[in-house]
């Protein structure tokens, strides 16, 4: 679950501050209050006051405030043991004495702190010792980092630093740190939250034009430019206070156009241009760098990707999780934590039913199970005919059936799906070779005993056994899963 790193202080009518989700979806996010905080992560440890002139806490109590929030929200019979945080690389020092308070205060039992650089490189499937540049398009900054991922060739690889542990602070440790080694950073205090003011400046009409954006407009702005990440117009319902309900639209060349005219491009290229000069003066040019990391809910944008490829064409660009590269690598880090992720999609096999006379799907694994899987999924196969050569395994990914109703919501007719009958399951378009048998089976006699399980990578592997000749098992590949 994604927290933006948001409190609505309270006042003394509310017992609790509001955070994260909850400021967003109360239309607090972009009111000009002291009581909102945000942009706070960045100046723990850096010496400020607070995120902004005025706020009634610093940087380091926000932060505070968060995480003893969503340690306070978490389910009564959920007791974490390690509680793991990254840094910004410049701060990462300062973030130490910080965290190791906040930890005495939770009563966690281990604590352990990552630099956000080397996080998002390792979440990213990038080797120790790659040189990255890192650029994270965030809500409210945009920063540049090209950084040296600390070990390859035969150094130690980077670990996360453990601050506490069993209990007992680790504040007199000789574990050295290793942390990225930052070659070149430049950045602006410019992000998504910008880009939604452009977009709702572009939407409102001309005489509405000169007049500061709604929290209900940025928050349909938002919407519409996350729509455009993945398709090529987008449309939402913009509902204000003053007015009645409107339909908003906007493509994306609409917006690429719209980034362009507000001079986003030349802002990117003059950061661009800082972190590489600092490069050359180390004597490394581009074509050394081992890849470009979009990172930051903005990098989804088609026309960031597409300006990386032009500005540095001969490096492979890595975006395959722009948004949670740095939890996956932080944890990846962390010496004993094991990265368990969720399937997208179930998966079934379809089997004869002596009973019924035809085939049905059984399910092997759902949506939503963790993998990879801990313990296997045990099933024994019998034959259906006389002397059958071969089992056939077919493979099916579950559909989910659903019909539409109408409700309505603020006086909006809206559509939601709901589940009807049983769900149809949609055959793979590759399946898996027979599993031959020699001797050949007969009905009704038990012959192999299968054993499905989800490897590290995602992939559906079987382990099979011929109960009938008690063969050395067999493991096959049948496919990914994801």
């Amino acid at each position: 679950m994604v927290v933006p790193s948001l409190l609505w202080l309270e006042a003394p009518s509310t017992p609790r501050p509001l955070i994260g989700r909850q400021v967003l979806e109360a239309g607090l996010a972009d009111r000009a209050s002291p009581r909102l905080q945000r942009d706070f992560k960045r100046g723990i440890g850096a010496g400020e006051v607070g995120a902004a002139e005025g706020l009634p806490l610093t940087a380091e109590q926000a932060g505070s405030l968060l995480v003893r929030r969503l340690w306070q929200a978490l389910p009564a019979d959920l007791e974490p043991l390690r509680l793991v945080l990254t840094a910004p690389i410049d701060t990462y020092r300062a973030y130490r004495p910080w965290l190791q308070a906040l930890g005495r205060d939770l009563g966690v039992a281990e604590l352990a702190l990552v630099d956000e650089p080397t996080a998002a490189a390792l979440g990213a499937g990038l080797p120790p010792g790659s040189t990255v540049l890192v650029v994270d398009l965030g809500g409210g900054t945009i920063d540049l980092s090209l950084v040296r991922i600390q070990g390859g060739e035969g150094r130690a690889a980077p670990i996360a630093q453990l601050l506490r542990f069993a209990g007992r602070t680790l504040e007199q440790s000789g574990q050295a740190l290793r942390c990225a080694e930052v070659l070149g950073k430049a950045g602006l205090a410019l992000g998504g939250r910008d880009i939604d003011r452009w977009i709702a400046a572009e939407l409102l009409s001309a005489d509405r034009a000169d007049r500061e954006p709604s929290a209900s407009l940025l928050a349909a702005a938002e919407r519409l430019k996350c729509q455009l990440s993945s398709q090529e117009e987008a449309r939402t319902i913009w509902d204000p206070s003053d007015a009645a309900p409107r339909d908003l639209q906007l493509t994306r060349s609409r917006l690429e156009t719209l980034l362009e005219q507000r001079g986003l491009i030349q802002e990117l290229d003059g950061l661009l241009e800082q972190v590489l000069a600092a490069a050359r003066r180390t004597g490394l040019a581009l074509s050394d760098i081992t890849a470009v990391l979009p990172v930051g809910g903005c990098s989804r944008m088609p026309w960031v990707r597409r300006w990386l490829e032009r500005r540095c064409p001969s490096v492979p660009i890595r975006g395959e999780h722009p948004v949670e590269a740095v939890a996956i690598g932080a944890l990846a880090l962390t010496p004993g934590v094991r990265l368990r992720d969720v399937l997208s999609h179930g998966v079934s096999l379809r089997c004869w039913d002596r009973r019924s006379a035809c085939h049905h799907w059984h399910p092997l694994f759902v949506a939503g199970q963790c993998w990879p899987t801990q313990q296997p999924l045990d099933l024994v196969l019998a034959c259906s005919q006389a002397d059958q050569p071969a089992m056939e395994l077919m493979l099916g990914e579950p559909l989910a059936e659903a019909r539409a109703e109408v409700v309505f919501s603020g006086g909006l007719p809206l559509l939601r799906q709901r589940s009807a009958g049983q769900a149809g399951v949609r055959p793979w378009s590759s399946q898996p070779e027979p599993i031959p048998l020699d001797p050949p089976g007969q009905p009704g006699q038990d012959r192999l005993q299968l054993a499905f399980r989800i490897s590290s990578d995602g992939d559906l592997e079987v382990t099979i056994r011929d109960l009938l000749t008690g063969g050395d098992p067999a493991t096959r590949r049948l496919g990914p899963v994801r």
